[in-house]
């Protein structure tokens, strides 16, 4: 405010000396004025001093009132002429009438009651206008170069101490709104919004440390649930290896048998669900490895046979050829796409593996109702369901095929999805070495 107010001082200084200089400019007597007083005085004092020497005029020499003049008689025949003006024939035909008519001066001379001739003075009214329009002109030439001058300086003022300064709050507010953080906002002692600069940019720094905050908050969250999951996984190995051991202690106990047999099922699903959510908290904390080797093309026939509990798998011949997988990865993979055929559409499943150029296509096709084909780009989203199946009894976290996905990705393959009348397809293009 301190330093708006100084502006508005400036402009009235600015102002009042445009106005000051106009005045000088026109005022009376400027720009060589042909007499330095009026008219109506030289007019009574030629008057009185010809009423006074009518006799003899020639008095009238010692005075110099430096205009043109004559006066006349009563029938209008010179009886003094100032010599200022060399135009004779003007002054000749001059009469009363004729000075009326060119709007000159004139004066009649009076002596006790009687009037004894006229005065007549040859003021030129064009000239004085034209003097006086003069005057005008400069005097508001004037004026306009210091109100233009003062405007410059203004806009000067406000493009430095509010325009810039606004465009710089303006960038600020878009690089808070786009997540950009780090750009400080530079502070002007002399900017006229000095206190709101100072305000946002202590604004910018409390988000940054909050968005900092978070971060790590989040980030020690997913920590905790990578340790939870890494260390359930020693408690439902043993529950699995305790099960495996009690059947073979009790092989006659159909009963015993088909519990035992659950219990591991159950073991086995919280086993794929702790994996599953192991590597998508390794893969968020950038965390996630995958350590690629030459494995040669039947260990797919081996992880098969691991998930294939159900014993609902068939295959084509497998192409003997060296693959650049992680076994273990790979491993997840395929459980994972089996997993929900089993789980979704329970029906057989057919492999078809074939070689297209540098990967051994591995074709996982199931006989069920299939996916929607609006979904199929949805379904390997993170904690993705599918519509039909979200209020169904059908257990899941939407993490199998995402977790798929991203392993494909990061062996340098490719999980591509297909569904139809004839069912689901899950195509891996597995690299070769």
């Amino acid at each position: 405010m301190n330093n708006y107010n100084k502006v508005l001082i400036s402009l009235a200084i600015l102002f009042l000396l445009g106005l000051s200089l106009t005045v000088f400019l026109t005022r009376d007597g400027s720009f060589a004025v042909s007499n330095s007083q009026p008219d109506s005085v030289i007019l009574n004092d030629i008057s009185e001093t010809a009423a006074s020497n009518w006799t003899d005029l020639s008095v009238l020499d010692e005075k110099n009132y430096k205009v043109d003049y004559v006066i006349l008689d009563n029938i209008n025949k010179i009886r003094y002429d100032a010599e200022q003006n060399k135009n004779t024939e003007l002054k000749d035909n001059i009469t009363v009438e004729k000075a009326i008519n060119q709007k000159y001066s004139y004066m009649y001379i009076e002596k006790d009651g009687d009037i004894l001739g006229t005065v007549i003075l040859f003021n030129d009214s064009s000239d004085i206008y034209n003097r006086m329009r003069i005057r005008l002109l400069l005097g508001f030439a004037a004026f306009g170069v210091i109100f233009l001058v003062g405007a410059f300086l203004y806009g000067v003022y406000v493009k430095k101490h509010i325009v810039i300064p606004f465009d710089n709050m303006k960038g600020f507010a878009e690089n808070v709104a786009m997540g950009n953080l780090n750009e400080p906002l530079l502070m002007d002692q002399d900017n006229m919004f000095g206190a709101f600069t100072e305000s946002f940019d202590i604004m910018r720094e409390e988000l940054s440390q909050s968005r900092q905050r978070e971060i790590d908050l989040q980030r020690r969250e997913k920590e905790l649930i990578a340790s939870l999951s890494h260390d359930l996984k020693t408690p439902i190995t043993g529950i699995k290896l305790t099960t495996e051991l009690l059947k073979a202690k009790n092989p006659d106990d159909a009963d015993i048998q088909d519990k035992l047999d659950n219990i591991y099922m159950k073991a086995d699903q919280i086993d794929n669900l702790v994996s599953d959510i192991f590597t998508s908290t390794l893969d968020d904390l950038g965390e996630f490895k995958v350590n690629c080797q030459d494995e040669q093309s039947s260990v797919l026939s081996t992880i098969i046979k691991k998930y294939d509990d159900r014993g609902l798998v068939t295959a084509t011949e497998l192409p003997g050829v060296v693959l650049s997988i992680d076994k273990k990865r790979m491993s997840q993979v395929i459980g994972n796409i089996i997993s929900n055929s089993y789980k979704y559409a329970d029906t057989s499943i057919h492999v078809n593996y074939k070689v297209i150029d540098d990967y051994l296509e591995m074709r996982i096709q199931d006989f069920g109702p299939g996916v929607p084909e609006n979904e199929l780009s949805l379904i390997t989203n993170k904690f993705y369901r599918g519509k039909q199946w979200i209020d169904s009894e059908a257990e899941g976290n939407g993490l199998g095929l995402y977790i798929a996905r991203i392993l494909m990705e990061k062996m340098n393959g490719e999980l591509l999805l297909e569904s139809s009348d004839k069912g689901f397809v899950a195509c891996l293009l597995i690299p070769l070495s």
